[in-house]
């Protein structure tokens, strides 16, 4: 069994269990006084010279294990936004990233920059979830997801206000994508299977990204120079994760990676 099989067996079980004890149509419900998400996709649109950074606040790593386990969310989330982040990423999930719905939901409360709900999202029950929790966006990866669920949960996003950041990390899978009509794609530089990274697969995918479509490159981005390496592929956007958790000035690496590579 590969870490993602594993992830998504027990991901449709967390889902079942919590439909159960709260149904769809109550979360619905719940949506219709709650004020329209921001426009992630438009936080996305990067200055000329400067790259955008997605900030993301995670705990743990199937790869990594547990290494920020008193992580306050909220916290971190002031201090990417204050830094320029121009977006922020929150690990949803529990057994494999140590996060929680209740993340969000602090962090929302705090800063006023898009959100992206970052989790295994396999059914509209997550996209209701994500949106009542205070989301803006939500990734969907390809790999673990049909080609016909992804239009659908595509869809799903578009009638709920939310952004799709769409995860890929192959050209096959880029080219579903773009057949479901995805207007954000992310580029994995971690193979889902393995857990292995390697920056070369952005410098592989970013020149098969059509005009029209934005690209964020996920995973990897630890240094000034992976960022200015990236930049050189043609990135735009970086979604950077425990790097930053674990830096004792995540603001100066911030700064950092957003002049595209310039040392801090």
């Amino acid at each position: 069994m590969t870490f993602l099989s594993e992830i998504l067996e027990r991901k449709r079980v967390e889902v079942a269990g919590r439909r159960a004890a709260l149904p769809e149509e109550e979360l619905a419900s719940a949506l219709k006084d709650r004020p329209p998400p921001l426009d992630f996709l438009g936080a996305l649109s990067a200055r000329e010279g400067d790259l955008r950074i997605v900030a993301e606040v995670k705990r743990k790593s199937p790869s990594a294990g547990l290494f920020a386990p008193g992580l306050d969310a909220p916290g971190q989330a002031r201090r990417y936004a204050a830094a320029g982040a121009a977006a922020i990423s929150v690990l949803t999930d529990g057994p494999f990233f140590a996060g929680a719905l209740s993340d969000l939901v602090a962090v929302r409360r705090e800063v006023a920059v898009p959100l992206l709900r970052k989790d295994f999202v396999l059914d509209r029950y997550q996209l209701l979830e994500a949106r009542l929790a205070g989301a803006d966006a939500v990734l969907l990866i390809v790999a673990a997801v049909g080609k016909v669920e992804l239009s659908r949960l595509i869809e799903g996003c578009e009638g709920l206000g939310l952004c799709a950041l769409v995860e890929v990390h192959d050209a096959a899978e880029l080219e579903l994508a773009l057949e479901a009509r995805a207007r954000l794609v992310g580029v994995n530089n971690r193979n889902l299977k393995t857990f292995e990274v390697d920056l070369a697969v952005s410098e592989r995918l970013f020149p098969l990204i059509p005009a029209g479509v934005k690209g964020v490159a996920e995973s990897g981005v630890r240094t000034a120079a992976d960022a200015d390496r990236l930049k050189k592929a043609g990135a735009r956007n970086l979604l950077v994760g425990e790097a930053l958790v674990r830096a004792a000035d995540p603001e100066r690496l911030i700064h950092a990676m957003r002049r595209g590579g310039l040392s801090p």
